[in-house]
């Protein structure tokens, strides 16, 4: 089974990339803060992290609106380097949305069936396997239901995961999803408190949302091709949005409709990976990447560090302590 890695970056600096952003105008709701394209310059890290720890994949698509690292080495083997403009449909690009560009991720040349979807908060710290992913030829993931916040904080988001819901509302049937498999809810797995969420949520004959583990994204891409197949219209119009808005449906909706038809394998997902918001203050997560004792780390940008060229340091020099020579992947 070849397994690739898919990976999504910006360089919210670059001056090419600012002057045409300059071009368009967000409307009033859209969520267009600066930590939606900041990039932290730990991306090696990632690239380093996956050559020593998963050394089994297939090819990396490095998705890019069209700039590069400096240090990146595109001849590599195993690197695909993916421009918007091979997979993106010409009249809904240029889109500075990476929920709408995920819409459109199944569409990338030479994409495996089987692939791994990484955003570049997501950063390997130990060993994982193809069986952390995928198992009898299904994703591994964790099936648990977890209402829609009303976040006043960050209401965009609300919005999209109500918009998934309900698209997966539209196909499915609550209750008699779960009677039908009833293991993939009640997986001896996982985490005691989604157990007492799915048997909660029985209360409720409609869904009122899902728990997705923030980690890495194992994916059919016939999950993909099947949603498009009968939700056409609903995803050619998510997928235009320039920016980040109310309307959005991100790559969520996919993993939960592969979930409720059943093409997966439960699995406690979220027990591989460690989730931090990035603030001013990261003893927790220094320590993690130093011990290692999750496979996954995850470096959430929020928008609490005050001083991002201080804590980007600090990050960066717990990962030269585990990661101190460069990957392949590096000039």
């Amino acid at each position: 089974m070849d397994i690739d890695f898919v990976i999504m970056w910006v360089d919210g600096s670059d001056p090419a990339w600012l002057a045409e952003k300059k071009k368009y105008n967000p409307t009033e709701e859209a969520d267009d803060r600066d930590e939606r394209y900041r990039d932290w310059n730990l991306l090696k890290y990632w690239f380093r992290g996956v050559e020593k720890y998963a050394p089994w994949v297939r090819k990396i698509h490095f998705v890019t609106w069209g700039h590069l690292p400096s240090w990146l080495d595109t001849d590599n083997d195993k690197l695909h380097i993916v421009k918007h403009e091979d997979f993106i449909p010409e009249e809904v690009r240029p889109l500075f949305n990476s929920s709408s560009i995920e819409c459109h991720l199944h569409k990338i040349p030479d994409l495996a069936e089987h692939f791994v979807l990484f955003n570049d908060d997501l950063f390997i710290t130990n060993k994982v396997e193809e069986k952390d992913f995928f198992r009898k030829g299904l994703p591994c993931d964790l099936l648990a239901f977890q209402p829609v916040i009303a976040n006043p904080d960050n209401p965009v988001m609300s919005h999209m995961l109500l918009n998934d819901s309900i698209i997966i509302s539209k196909h499915f049937k609550k209750r008699e999803n779960v009677w039908k498999h009833p293991g993939n809810y009640f997986h001896i797995g996982y985490p005691p408190l989604y157990f007492f969420y799915n048997l909660l949520e029985l209360f409720f004959d409609r869904y009122t949302g899902f728990y997705t583990v923030h980690g890495p994204a194992p994916f059919l891409k016939r999950s993909f091709e099947d949603l498009w197949s009968v939700e056409k219209e609903a995803l050619a119009s998510a997928g235009a949005n320039r920016f980040r808005c109310t309307g959005d449906i991100n790559q969520y909706v996919f993993r939960e409709w592969q979930k409720q038809k059943g093409d997966f394998v439960p699995f406690n997902s979220a027990g591989i990976i460690k989730y931090f918001e990035v603030g001013d203050q990261n003893a927790g997560l220094i320590k993690s990447i130093r011990n290692r004792k999750r496979k996954v780390v995850v470096i959430n940008d929020t928008g609490k560090a005050s001083d991002v060229d201080k804590v980007s340091q600090e990050i960066a020099e717990a990962f030269e302590s585990i990661y101190p020579d460069k990957s392949s992947y590096e000039k």
